[in-house]
C-alpha cells in the first residue's frame, strides 16, 4: 500500500519544523534586505534626481541669463521672434509694396558725404557715379540748404540729414550706428571736394575685396591734388600699395616700419571701411570729435588683424583732392584754428616726396 505525503503531518516532524523555520527566517531576511535596500536606493535616486533638477535649473537659468544679455537693452519682455536688432537706410513707400522691381538687388554699400551748397557741382558728379553703381547715398548738410538740391534728378533718391555747422564725424557718430548700417558691406565716408573722373566704385570694391583691405582709400593724383601725406599719392602701374619708403630727412620709413605714416595708414578725407572695421571705428569716434585729427593714426586697431596688410591705398582707382575751403569757411574768411598744410613748393614737402613704394 502506497503512503501519500500529508502536509498536516509536516510540523509534527522536528526536522521538518527546523527546515521550515530556517526557510522562513531566510525569506524574512531576504524580504527585509529587499525593502531596506529598495528604500535606500529610492532615497539615493530621489537625491540624485533632485541634484540633477537643481543642475538643470541652474543651467537653464544661466542660459536664460545669457539669452537675456544677448538681447538688446529694453527688449527683454519681447518674444525673441519679434526683436529686430538691425535696420538699414532703404526708403519705404507710404503705400503699396516696397519692392518696385523683383529682380533689383539691394544696395550693398553706402556713400555718406558732408556737403554744402557751394560744392553742389562737385557733389553732383560724385553722387551720380555712386548711384549708378547701386550705392545708397546719404548727404550730411552742414549749411542747412537742403531745398537747393531739389532740382537734381537724384535728390529724392538720396537721404538728407541737415544740422548746421557739423562735420561728417559728428553726423557719422549719430546717424551711422553699426546696427543701422550693418546691411552694407562697405562704408564710404568722404569729403565733398573730391574729383572722381578716374574713379569707378564697382572696380574699386572689386579690388578691395580681392586684396582683403578692411580700411582703404583711393589714391590721390599727385599732379592735380593737394597731397599732404606721401603715402596717399598714386603710384602709376600699381594696383594697390600698403607702405612707402623714405630714406632722407626726419621720420624715415624702412622695411621694418609697421606704423603710420609709413604703413597701415589712410587719410581722413576719403576713407572706406568694411562692415567689420566700421563696427570698431564707430566706437572709437568720440562724441566731441570735430575734425578727426589724430584718429587716422589709431585706425589700425580696427584693421581686423595686421594693419600693414589690411590697410591700403588703391592706385588703379584714384581721385583728385581739390583742397577747397568748405565747412568752417563763410564770407571769404578761412578757418583760423586749422594747422596750415605744407605747400608743394616748401622744402619739407619736397623731402616728403622722396620715397619708394612697396606693396
Amino acid at each position: 500500500m502506497i503512503n501519500l505525503f500529508n502536509p498536516a503531518s509536516a510540523p509534527s516532524d522536528p526536522k521538518n519544523r527546523s527546515f521550515y523555520c530556517s526557510l522562513f527566517i531566510v525569506a524574512s531576511l531576504i524580504c527585509g534586505a529587499y525593502f531596506i535596500g529598495g528604500a535606500s536606493i529610492a532615497k539615493e535616486y530621489k537625491e540624485r534626481l533632485t541634484r540633477l533638477k537643481v543642475i538643470y535649473t541652474r543651467q537653464n537659468t544661466k542660459f536664460d541669463t545669457c539669452k537675456n544679455r544677448c538681447q538688446p537693452l529694453g527688449s527683454e519682455a519681447l518674444p525673441e521672434g519679434i526683436v529686430a536688432k538691425t535696420s538699414d537706410l532703404e526708403v519705404r513707400p507710404l503705400w503699396g509694396s516696397s519692392v518696385n522691381n523683383e529682380n533689383s538687388k539691394p544696395s550693398m554699400s553706402l556713400l555718406a558725404i558732408a556737403v554744402g551748397i557751394k560744392q553742389k557741382e562737385i557733389v553732383d558728379r560724385i553722387v551720380k557715379k555712386f548711384l549708378s553703381s547701386d550705392f545708397v547715398v546719404m548727404l550730411f548738410h552742414y549749411d542747412g540748404a537742403v531745398d537747393k538740391w531739389r532740382d537734381l534728378n537724384w535728390s529724392d533718391r538720396a537721404i538728407h540729414v541737415s544740422v548746421m555747422n557739423q562735420t561728417k564725424w559728428w553726423f557719422a557718430k549719430r546717424f551711422l550706428h553699426p546696427d543701422i548700417v550693418s546691411e552694407y558691406e562697405y562704408i564710404f565716408l568722404w569729403d565733398e571736394d573730391l574729383g572722381v573722373e578716374n574713379f569707378d566704385p564697382k572696380r574699386y570694391l572689386s579690388i578691395v575685396r580681392e586684396e582683403g583691405l578692411e580700411i582703404s582709400q583711393p589714391a590721390l593724383d599727385p599732379d592735380k591734388s593737394d597731397v599732404y601725406h606721401p603715402i596717399t599719392a598714386r603710384v602709376k602701374k600699381l594696383k594697390v600699395h600698403r607702405r612707402f619708403y623714405k630714406f632722407k630727412g626726419s621720420g624715415r620709413c624702412d622695411n621694418h616700419s609697421s606704423a603710420p605714416p609709413c604703413a597701415g595708414w589712410v587719410e581722413m578725407m576719403a576713407p572706406v571701411f568694411s562692415r567689420a572695421a566700421w563696427q570698431c571705428v564707430w566706437y572709437m569716434i568720440q562724441n566731441d570729435l570735430i575734425h578727426a585729427w589724430g584718429l587716422d593714426v589709431q585706425l589700425g586697431y580696427c584693421a581686423q588683424g595686421d594693419r600693414t596688410k589690411n590697410v591700403g591705398v588703391v592706385d588703379s582707382e584714384y581721385i583728385v583732392h581739390l583742397g577747397l575751403p568748405t565747412l568752417g569757411v563763410s564770407d571769404g574768411n578761412k578757418v583760423t584754428n586749422a594747422p596750415a598744410p605744407p605747400q608743394k613748393g616748401d622744402p619739407e614737402a619736397l623731402v616728403c616726396f622722396e620715397f619708394l613704394f612697396l606693396y
